[in-house]
């Protein structure tokens, strides 16, 4: 089997943690066409979902180990085409940067927030975003942010608009955690996208709390896109939204992802990226999420394309 190598950074052990994740799409059916998601219950009962607010005390966000931004080495030749189909974008309801804090407000403080979870043992954290949604509960994130070394994560939560430790519009547990087939299966770096439908909270769905996004698929490369994130790794973190901004390129070597000049570190996994975004009410469409960089390249973050696979995914999301 054709393989990368995928490494993951532990900042609390210092320990180098080493998996081997398929690169062709052993998710995809024998015909080519696209799967449907795959999922996990997380928080149902109220039991569950008060053991899991119980669970993420202040001191414990603190202490989260960014889960990093995968990292791997380059072996030419092997992208995985990514299955495409018709144009759709979900409308919002509400220049050239490496990676520094977000001073301009706006919807995006709001729908962009950390994610944490139980991982190996362990609490981590990446980034994630709300999306407009027929459940108006709907998140999206990276794969390995809901599923990696063969393991759903557990304690899932999503903290919207967090901020030097504050949560302003409170912690959203997951009753749901989706990512593609390709993901679940072989850890595919072409389809590391994940999702989580998280539950009410004092009666209110997400989205009527915090706004949402627009979230597009099969849209054109090359595009000038705004990029967000909680990194937590130094030299930053974690206590305050980053962004980078600037043309994306196509990978030209590994995958069929698409890439961005950004400095963001571990944490920020999982964070949006934004066509037409607009600066002055800090509204835009979802397009990809922070998922890898290449040793060689820190420099560069890239998220994967947003075709038919993540279309389904966010199907299934905004339908649980």
């Amino acid at each position: 089997m054709r393989s990368t190598r995928l490494v993951l950074l532990s900042l609390l052990s210092g320990a180098l943690l080493a998996a081997t994740p398929s690169i062709a799409s052993a998710g995809e059916p024998a015909d080519g066409t696209s799967a449907t998601a795959t999922s996990r219950s997380a928080a149902v009962t109220t039991k569950q979902q008060s053991d899991v607010l119980s669970f993420w005390t202040d001191e414990r966000m603190r202490e989260a180990t960014p889960l990093d931004v995968i990292t791997v080495d380059a072996i030419p030749g092997m992208s995985t085409k990514v299955p495409t189909g018709s144009p759709e974008t979900i409308t919002p309801l509400a220049p050239t940067n490496g990676g520094s804090a977000w001073t301009g407000g706006g919807a995006v403080v709001k729908t962009s927030g950390r994610v944490f979870f139980s991982y190996q043992g362990r609490t981590a954290s990446c980034s994630g975003n709300a999306v407009t949604s027929n459940n108006k509960s709907t998140v999206m994130t990276a794969g390995h942010c809901v599923k990696l070394e063969g393991a759903w994560h557990t304690n899932w939560v999503f903290v919207p608009g967090y901020n030097n430790g504050n949560r302003p519009y409170g912690t959203w547990t997951a009753r749901q955690t989706l990512s593609t087939p390709q993901w679940t299966a072989s850890e595919d770096i072409n389809f590391d996208i994940g999702a989580a439908v998280v539950n009410q909270l004092d009666g209110q769905s997400l989205t009527d709390v915090v706004g949402s996004q627009g979230i597009a698929f099969n849209q054109p490369r090359g595009e000038q896109v705004y990029d967000f994130g909680f990194p937590a790794a130094s030299p930053y973190n974690g206590e305050t939204l980053i962004y980078c901004s600037g043309r994306t390129i196509n990978d030209f070597l590994l995958s069929s992802d698409i890439g961005l000049a950004c400095n963001m570190t571990g944490g920020s996994s999982g964070g949006p990226w934004f066509r037409t975004f607009n600066e002055a009410t800090g509204t835009g469409v979802q397009t990809s999420v922070n998922s890898f960089k290449y040793n060689f390249l820190p420099t560069y973050m890239f998220g994967p394309y947003f075709g038919t696979d993540a279309q389904n995914l966010y199907g299934s999301a905004q339908s649980a």
